[in-house]
């Protein structure tokens, strides 16, 4: 399996190198960065700590791409537009897993669909995705008489809130429940909460990598969701096994969610 990667020099490359380098069946064959970067013409091999890999980062996406099956794209948002219109023209899949996207670049995702797999995530953790489906089941369970609210801990160098997963669980959440409103915070007296309100709170601190939970309360009783992230490494697990489920397949967008489907009816066969 030929890949790709874009922000190939970030935290997320370098781990996903590592993995592909030590995982059978993976060959890297492009490496690709901003062309500030200060590591630009070194092997990718080297900066992960693996060894030579004959791969050379660089700053040319079109050349990065060259006898790719798969892209893994892990940078800024403004380049996402450029990478899913580099990889529609080349015929390559992309798996990408940049954060904070505007409409534009969803829309150059959905443009780049019409020509080539692609699937996009804001958090690449398969139990992540398990907490989305557990939390909207729990929803249309319990019914609406639940009162729901989010709360998510991340490290003290984090520079958004609330956390793209959280805003991810809020979509979920409102999906089940159209009427609640989304909430950031409670000062004073801002009375008594309402039945249409979700609060969606952050907390910062240490060198937490990453939790989430969601928290629903009823009369007598209250269920708590919670996934914990103790390493990073996890993302990039979910995001070599989500390029690996796209290999393959027909053009269009798909979700985490096909990623853990395709696994389960493998394991049932």
């Amino acid at each position: 399996m030929r890949l790709a990667l874009h922000g190939a020099s970030g935290r997320m490359g370098l781990a996903i190198t590592r993995l592909a380098a030590a995982e059978p069946g993976w060959q890297l064959v492009g490496a690709c960065a901003g062309p500030a970067d200060p590591a630009l013409g070194r092997d990718l091999g080297e900066l992960a700590g693996v060894g030579t890999l004959g791969v050379e980062l660089t700053a040319d996406l079109g050349a990065s791409v060259l006898g790719a099956e798969v892209l893994v794209d892990f940078s800024t948002a403004s380049a996402v537009a450029t990478v899913a219109g580099t990889c529609a023209r080349a015929g390559v899949a992309l798996m990408s897993g940049t954060t904070n996207l505007d409409e534009a670049a969803q829309a150059a995702l959905t443009r780049a669909a019409e020509r080539v797999p692609v699937l996009w995530a804001s958090n690449t953790s398969l139990g992540v995705q398990v907490l989305a489906e557990l939390t909207e089941r729990a929803l249309e369970r319990l019914g609406p008489g639940w009162d729901v609210e989010l709360v998510e801990l991340h490290h003290r160098k984090k520079l958004d809130a609330p956390s793209g997963t959280a805003r991810r669980l809020l979509e979920v959440v409102r999906g089940a429940r159209p009427e609640l409103r989304e909430l950031r915070g409670r000062d004073g007296e801002v009375g008594a909460r309402t039945e249409e309100e979700v609060g969606v709170f952050g907390v910062r601190g240490g060198d937490v990598v990453g939790e989430h939970t969601v928290y629903l309360f009823g009369p007598g009783e209250r269920l708590e969701l919670t996934h914990r992230a103790t390493h990073r490494e996890l993302f990039a697990h979910g995001a070599l096994r989500a390029a690996r489920f796209l290999i393959g397949r027909s053009a269009g967008r798909y979700q985490m969610a096909d990623v853990l489907g395709a696994s389960s009816a493998t394991l049932a066969r």
